[in-house]
């Protein structure tokens, strides 16, 4: 667990239990984080959500509530953008053989939009395998857009 802030940069780092509240924490720190680098009310709606599915995607995907695997969790603000990357534990999946969320058989199912909601919401989205195993995702967001 590590905090390093200056007057242009802050970054936190935590290791996340494999529970659903995790995705608490999370989206709060990065809300904050986002705050302070200087997003919008509705840009902070955005990045609070694509950081709460990133979160259960990898307790309930990723580790599989397994109590022994960590969340990993990092966000990084500067004034006008924000990263954040979480990682799991779990075994890896390929995202091409993801359903595609807005076909029309996926339309009515209860789950399997978060990817497409964490690309929508943010302007950059990243999707590898960890060097230690398991999946990361990495979320960025600029004021403005895309630079």
């Amino acid at each position: 667990m590590a905090e390093n802030t200056s007057s242009k940069t802050r970054k936190i780092e935590r290791q996340l239990d494999s529970v659903l509240e995790s995705a608490d924490e999370a989206e709060q720190l990065a809300i904050e984080a986002a705050r302070a680098a200087g997003f919008s009310e509705d840009d902070l709606h955005r990045i609070g959500m694509a950081v709460r599915e990133s979160i259960v995607n990898a307790v309930v995907h990723g580790n599989r509530y397994n109590a022994r695997k960590k969340v990993h969790f990092v966000v990084s603000g500067a004034p006008g953008t924000i990263s954040v990357t979480v990682g799991d534990e779990g075994e890896g999946f390929d995202p091409s053989r993801l359903p595609d969320p807005v076909a029309e058989r996926n339309l009515l199912q209860q789950s399997g939009r978060g990817i497409f909601l964490m690309r929508a919401f943010m302007d950059r989205f990243e999707i590898r395998p960890r060097a230690m195993g398991g999946t990361e995702v990495e979320l960025v967001k600029y004021q403005g857009g895309k630079p």
